[in-house]
C-alpha cells in the first residue's frame, strides 16, 4: 500500500510540548478516505490529550476540528469521491450497534474509524485524536467520517462544526430541545458555550442568559445572541438568573464548563420541570453531591450531551446552509489563523482565555 509522508503535530508524552514531525499516512484501503486538510481548529480536547486526561495511548496525532478535500478513496466507498469538500466527524454511526438498531444513530456505541494506522517515520503507530488526527496535511479516516458539504463555505469556519460548534449547538437544539419562547442559561462562554447561545437563538429562545467570570467572554456571548449577561464573580449566578426570569429559573440550563460548582448552579437555576444539559467535559476525578429530594422535587431532566447528540450527515450540511444564508456566524468563532507549527502557542492562548478558536490553516 503506498504511503504518504507529511508533517504532523504529535504529542509524545504527558504534559510535554507538542512536536511537528514527519508522519506516514497510508493510502486508503476498503471503506477509507484520504483527506487533504485545509483548516483545523485547536480544541480544548486536543489539550486534554496532551495532558493525558483522555487516555495514555501516546503518541497522539492531534487535531480533529477539520475541513478539507477528499484526495483518494478506497474500494467500496460511495458517500464521497475525490474532489469533495468535507467536514470530518468523530462520530460515524456503524449501523449495527444496539443504539443504531434502536434508531438512535446519534448515540452510536461503535463509531467507525480508519482501520489502517498512521505512524511516525520509524513505524511507531499513532493514536489519532478522536479517531481523526488532522493537524497534518493529509489524514486517513473512515469514509463515513467525511461528510460532504457545500464547497463555497470557508474551510476555517466549516471545520469548527466538526467538534466544538456542533457540541454547543447540539446541546441546545438536540439535547436540550430548546424551542420557541423558551428561557435558557448558558454557563461558560467559551467556544462551546457561545455555540449553545447561537443554537438557542436559532431555536427561537426568548431569553438567553450568558454566565461567565470573564467580561470579554460575556461580550462575545452578546454577539452570538445572549439577551442578558451575568458575571458570576460579581453576583450570585443562580439569584441573577432567577431575577431575570420572574423568580422561576430557566427552562433549559446548559453547563459548558465541566465543573461541579457550575453544574450545581445550572441545577438550581432551572425552573420546575426544567432541563439541565452537561456539555462541558469534567475532570475524571470530579464529583458532585445533590440532595436527592431536590432531584426528585424539581422534576425535569438531567442530561449529558455527547457531541451535541448530532447526526453528522443530517446536521453538518444544514448548519453550513445556515452559515451561507447568513443566519449562523461561524466566522465569529475564528479568533486567529495560525500555522501548523503554532499549536503549542495556541494552547497557551486558549488557557489564558484569549481566544474562542485558533485555526490552523494548511
Amino acid at each position: 500500500m503506498p504511503v504518504n509522508e507529511v508533517q504532523g503535530v504529535v504529542s509524545r508524552a504527558k504534559g510535554a510540548p507538542v512536536e511537528l514531525v514527519p508522519i506516514l499516512v497510508p493510502d486508503p484501503s476498503e471503506g477509507e478516505a484520504l483527506v487533504r486538510v485545509q483548516a483545523c481548529g485547536v480544541c480544548h480536547t486536543d489539550l486534554h490529550y496532551r495532558e493525558g486526561a483522555i487516555n495514555d495511548e501516546f503518541p497522539f496525532l492531534l487535531g480533529h476540528e477539520a475541513a478539507g478535500v477528499v484526495e483518494k478513496v478506497g474500494p467500496d466507498v460511495s458517500n464521497v469521491q475525490p474532489g469533495d469538500f468535507v467536514i470530518l466527524a468523530w462520530r460515524a454511526p456503524c449501523g449495527n450497534c444496539r443504539s443504531c438498531l434502536r434508531g438512535r444513530p446519534w448515540h452510536c456505541f461503535a463509531s467507525r474509524n480508519a482501520q489502517q494506522k498512521m505512524t511516525l517515520a520509524d513505524g511507531a503507530p499513532l493514536s489519532p485524536a478522536l479517531g481523526i488526527g488532522a493537524f497534518c496535511e493529509l489524514t486517513l479516516v473512515d469514509a463515513l467520517q467525511a461528510v460532504k458539504v457545500d464547497p463555497s463555505a470557508s474551510p476555517l469556519a466549516a471545520g469548527l462544526i466538526g467538534c466544538g460548534v456542533m457540541a454547543g449547538l447540539g446541546a441546545a437544539m438536540n439535547t436540550g430541545n430548546v424551542g420557541r419562547g423558551d428561557s435558557v442559561a448558558v454557563i461558560g462562554c467559551g467556544g462551546v458555550g457561545n455555540a449553545a447561545i447561537a443554537g438557542s437563538r436559532l431555536a427561537g429562545a426568548h431569553t438567553i442568559i450568558a454566565v461567565d467570570i470573564d467580561d470579554r467572554k460575556l461580550e462575545w456571548a452578546r454577539g452570538f445572541g445572549a439577551t442578558h449577561t451575568v458575571n458570576s464573580t460579581q453576583t450570585d449566578a443562580v439569584d441573577a438568573i432567577r431575577a431575570l426570569t420572574g423568580g422561576n429559573g430557566v427552562n433549559v440550563a446548559i453547563e459548558a464548563v465541566g465543573n461541579p460548582v457550575t453544574y450545581e448552579q445550572a441545577f438550581y437555576a432551572r425552573d420546575l420541570a426544567g432541563t439541565v444539559v452537561l456539555v462541558g467535559v469534567p475532570d475524571p476525578t470530579m464529583k458532585i453531591e445533590l440532595p436527592l429530594i431536590e432531584v426528585f422535587g424539581r422534576g425535569g431532566s438531567l442530561k449529558s450531551s455527547w457531541y451535541g447528540d448530532c447526526l453528522p450527515t443530517r446536521d453538518f450540511p444544514m448548519l453550513i446552509d445556515l452559515y451561507l444564508q447568513g443566519r449562523l456566524d461561524l466566522d465569529a468563532f475564528v479568533s486567529e489563523r495560525i500555522g501548523i507549527g503554532d499549536v503549542e502557542a495556541a494552547f497557551a492562548s486558549m488557557e489564558r482565555g484569549e481566544v474562542l478558536r485558533s485555526v490552523v490553516v494548511m
